[in-house]
């Protein structure tokens, strides 16, 4: 499953947190366990040492039955996390998301002449995004013409900003590609991008001018068709704004780009 690998360790990541907070106050706690006993409706707790019933705990003291009962939780949690670190980290050990891509493309040249791949490759998957034809917008007369380095018509300073550093990267994108949505029609994304990691297309929206309430309004609307579609941001869309007061750069790019992208 290709994206897996990336979710193991973003999985690695969370549990080593919780692990880490969880561990991080236990000096605190008192000695000994909680008790709980229900005896006729009335619920009574009980702070156990050395004594398996334990020693009743007033209700002025009901911070002691808290702090017994967090304890209790956290080394819970703390057993389950560790045990699940365990199994990923053996699987991290051994396993590629293109374990199987790397059987065809492990064979020699001659040999995979003669194969078919049962799943496409990633190279082939790019080439068949790059050599895609499509219809993009049109271009009103009289606006002003802005090239990319990649020799393309943009819209905007900033789409070529985006532009050139997709094509200073090797990032393999399409500009203005149609995109049919359920609920708007036929759109035209600012950018679809191919990630190799994930093997799907991205969608890239820079909504340029969102101090203007009513192209802010339209951005939100066309936002929401995406959601509607199951495109969210931080999955497979990727959202850029710009204000007077706030520009694109490329440590945004770069950010985005390693949330969903990398």
């Amino acid at each position: 499953m290709y994206g897996l690998r990336k979710m193991l360790i973003q999985e690695q990541e969370r549990l080593q947190e919780i692990i880490r907070k969880a561990k991080a106050g236990e000096k605190a706690f008192p000695e000994g366990y909680l008790r709980i006993s229900n005896d006729k409706g009335h619920v009574r707790f009980y702070h156990c040492v050395e004594d398996r019933l334990g020693k009743y705990i007033p209700k002025q003291q009901s911070q002691l039955a808290r702090q017994l009962a967090q304890k209790t939780y956290q080394e819970a949690v703390i057993h389950i996390a560790t045990g699940r670190l365990k199994q990923i980290s053996r699987l991290l050990t051994d396993y590629a998301d293109d374990e199987i891509e790397q059987v065809y493309l492990s064979s020699h040249t001659q040999r995979q002449s003669l194969i078919t791949p049962l799943e496409p490759t990633t190279g082939q998957l790019i080439n068949s995004f790059l050599n895609e034809t499509y219809k993009g917008k049109e271009f009103q007369e009289g606006v002003p013409v802005i090239l990319t380095e990649k020799g393309e018509r943009v819209r905007s300073k900033s789409e070529k900003i985006l532009a050139d550093y997709f094509f200073r990267n090797g990032i393999p994108y399409k500009y203005e590609k149609p995109l049919f949505l359920k609920g708007l029609g036929t759109v035209h994304p600012d950018f679809t991008l191919f990630s190799p990691k994930l093997r799907k297309e991205i969608y890239w929206e820079h909504e340029g001018r969102m101090d203007d309430p009513v192209y802010a309004r339209n951005a939100v609307k066309k936002i929401y068709g995406y959601e509607q579609n199951g495109l969210f941001e931080g999955d497979r869309l990727i959202l850029t704004y710009e204000t007077e007061e706030t520009v694109l750069n490329t440590k945004d790019i770069e950010r985005k780009l390693n949330q969903c992208y990398r």
